[in-house]
């Protein structure tokens, strides 16, 4: 068979679609997880400084280093199984350890951070998270008891996922240590890969989470100076309806509120478009938990709806009302510069006519000039004519005045013509 030429990323391309394969976890398991970024513009950052923190905490526990320019690693620490994450504003370490503990949800579990290395960390923490995996209990009460000392009860979450296959819960609170905490209740015959993607669905709902709530920070941040040129916009549309207002000013003026729009869309676009990615990440990783409802607790889809979704439909509606007065802006433009262009037209007009005005004097006024003009050469020809008729008229018998008068009309006519 003939050799067909592949394409020469046929091969990377469908390499990284397993190349951020699951956890495989069977309980019990206790669990870290921290995700960090960059401060300032961290999708544009050096990402070969990822790296080498990641080699950093490796070589701290003389584990195998990952291969240049990788983007994940999955591989043993010591007596724990570490898996980074590189994403494009932020990176992810999940560290795990099979075993429970003595101490639910210990903060002495983050240790496996050292703190050397968490020093040198030139990176802010999105979020991080206690992991407790452990088998479900034959009654549920159990678990309610064990939810009623691990978790604040308001803003508990928790649910039954992936039919039947384990109780999951959080409260989405940071705790004193400075951690969230997440308690997964394995039932019997949950595999283990599927334990790992429910640990895996819970962590990225929590940090894309975190990530999109960046958004709505940073509407409120602007705001105030969307509101001031809200106002500012609509005085300008006002003054537009005067007939005294000078046209040329206010457009300048809309030009000015224009350009600062643009320059405050430009800013936030990449946010806000971040934002609105991250959110369509946690609708679908909460979708694929596939949850029920666990003793008429609220799971946690029900806790998005009604702590997550209004800040995210803030960030949609500012985004639409930054969009909204833009076209206002535009369009406001767009009407008073036709204003101007007609303004100018009418005058163009007026001047046009005055200059048409103008020439009609200028015409008569070369007529009349030209008339005197033939009258005096008249006048200097007849005379010149007169001496050479005058000796003609003791010889002809007729007077000089008649042979004078005889002279006008033929120069008048010669001069005329």
């Amino acid at each position: 068979m003939a050799t067909i030429k592949d394409h020469p990323l046929r091969y990377t391309l469908n390499s990284e679609l397993h190349a951020r394969p699951f956890p495989s976890l069977t309980v019990p398991h206790v669990g870290a997880y921290l995700a960090i970024r960059q401060p300032g513009d961290a999708a544009s950052r050096d990402r070969s400084q990822d790296l080498d923190h990641l080699c950093a905490l490796l070589k701290h526990y003389g584990a195998p280093l990952p291969a240049d320019n990788a983007t994940h690693y999955y591989g043993p620490m010591g007596k724990y199984a570490l898996k980074w994450e590189q994403h494009t504003e932020f990176v992810t370490y999940t560290v795990f350890l099979d075993q429970a503990g003595t101490r639910p949800f210990d903060p002495a579990e983050f240790d496996v951070f050292p703190e050397s290395w968490r020093s040198n960390l030139n990176a802010e923490r999105i979020t991080s998270i206690l992991l407790r995996l452990v088998k479900r209990p034959e009654q549920d009460t159990e678990i309610s008891d064990a939810l009623s000392d691990w978790f604040v009860p308001e803003s508990l979450a928790v649910a039954s996922v992936l039919d039947e296959a384990a109780v999951v819960a959080s409260d989405f609170r940071i705790d004193s240590s400075g951690h969230m905490r997440m308690a997964i209740f394995a039932s019997e015959g949950t595999g283990s890969r599927r334990l790992g993607r429910i640990v895996q669905r819970l962590c990225e709902i929590e940090t894309y989470k975190s990530m999109s709530m960046l958004g709505f920070a940073q509407v409120r941040d602007f705001g105030g100076q969307l509101n001031a040129l809200d106002s500012k916009l609509t005085d300008l549309m006002a003054t537009m309806r005067e007939t005294g207002a000078m046209a040329e000013d206010t457009l300048h003026k809309l030009l000015d509120v224009s350009v600062q729009l643009e320059t405050l869309s430009a800013e936030v676009s990449y946010r806000l478009g971040a934002t609105e990615a991250y959110q369509a990440i946690v609708a679908q990783r909460i979708a694929a938990l596939r949850e029920s409802r666990f003793r008429s607790r609220q799971g946690f889809d029900e806790f998005m709806m009604r702590r997550y979704e209004p800040a995210m439909r803030t960030v949609k509606s500012s985004e639409t009302r930054l969009q909204t007065m833009s076209a206002r802006a535009i369009r406001a433009a767009e009407l008073l510069r036709t204003r101007v262009d007609v303004e100018r037209s009418a005058q163009n007009q007026a001047i046009l006519a005055s200059m048409d005005k103008r020439s009609d004097l200028q015409l008569r006024l070369q007529h009349t000039v030209e008339g005197l003009s033939v009258v005096a050469i008249s006048y200097y020809a007849v005379s010149l004519a007169s001496y050479m008729l005058y000796p003609l008229a003791e010889q002809t018998g007729i007077s000089k005045g008649t042979l004078t008068a005889l002279a006008v009309p033929v120069a008048v006519g010669l001069v005329w013509w």
